[in-house]
């Protein structure tokens, strides 16, 4: 038997929010994003983005100058260092891909750009040309992937801290010296960045994981067999089926998603045939946990007198 999800009116606003994904996912209709929001409706908006991480709105057949101004009233759009934009709107990024342009480095579970000190608050996607077929969005719910850990391993991520770095991006820069003299301009300008393992949401307070296959390198004071161990653990969280919501594009669909709590997969299924989007990114703060970080003195400590007790013990210690 088919379940029809709930549909939830806006007191203020003749907007609905209809629930479509489990563990986040609404779409919201009754809002014609070509005019400028109300306050009651950017404050219904941005409740729905809360609560849901991703928003959906069909049938948008607005500019790309709507969809910044839409963009601009969560806050400051972004200049993506390295993806492809038009020199005359840096802070757009276009999508465009076919047989003579393959899609590159997305398909990969992924929060935007968390190799920034503060990493984007949302991003925003719309559609214009979609294929057939295949084109999909995955997105995944870090915060329900946090909640489906185990007590113990919430208790023991929670102090932990992760370093992120632009890694995909450094396949774009040749071997010869020019190619290297610019590597190591982006480098100066986006050294690795430092972020808690897991995120406190600065609206909702929800905690999520914040750690991704496609920027995250390493926990921070830990051994690189032990790291590389948690980090794939935490990883495979965002590909559970529960936790996601698979969306799919048809033309003039823009999809808002919440950069904080949220992973996203887009499938190259597709090519070689076309597919057209657009996107703006709205500029976030730094991350924090309420959870206090592990303090990297105790660490040590912690090593220097294991390293004594081994000595003492011919290599034996008790265990922990």
């Amino acid at each position: 038997m088919s379940q029809t999800m709930p549909t939830e009116a806006s007191p203020a606003t003749d907007i609905m929010v209809r629930k479509v994904g489990a563990a986040c996912g609404a779409e919201i209709e009754g809002t014609d994003l070509s005019n400028e929001l109300d306050d009651a409706t950017f404050a219904a908006v941005h409740d729905a983005l809360i609560e849901h991480q991703v928003i959906v709105f069909r049938d948008q057949d607005i500019s790309t100058e709507d969809q910044k101004a839409f963009g601009r009233r969560f806050g400051e759009l972004t200049v993506h260092p390295f993806a492809p934009s038009d020199s005359e709107a840096p802070d757009l990024i276009v999508f465009d891909n076919d047989a003579d342009n393959p899609p590159w480095g997305t398909d990969v579970w992924h929060s935007d750009e968390t190799f920034r000190v503060e990493p984007p608050l949302g991003t925003i996607l719309r559609a214009l040309i979609v294929p057939d077929y295949g084109g999909d969005t995955l997105f995944a719910s870090m915060a329900a992937a946090y909640e489906g850990l185990s007590d113990h391993m919430q208790h023991f991520v929670s102090g932990l801290e992760a370093i992120h770095d632009f890694k995909p991006f450094r396949q774009l820069f040749d071997d010869d010296a020019e190619s290297r003299t610019r590597l190591r301009q982006f480098e100066d300008r986006y050294p690795p960045a430092v972020h808690p393992v897991v995120r406190t949401h600065p609206v909702s307070g929800r905690k999520a994981l914040f750690v991704n296959p496609q920027f995250t390198i390493a926990i921070k004071g830990m051994d690189e067999a032990e790291s590389r161990a948690i980090l794939e653990l935490l990883f495979h969280q965002a590909e559970i089926p529960e936790y996601q919501f698979r969306h799919h594009w048809k033309p003039n669909t823009l999809v808002f998603w919440d950069n904080r709590s949220v992973q996203h997969y887009a499938i190259h299924d597709y090519y070689p045939n076309r597919r057209k989007l657009e996107r703006i990114t709205i500029k976030g703060d730094r991350p924090y946990s309420d959870m206090p970080a592990i303090d990297a003195d105790v660490i040590r400590t912690r090593k220097g007198a294991r390293a004594i007790s081994q000595s003492a013990h011919g290599g034996h210690a008790p265990k922990d």
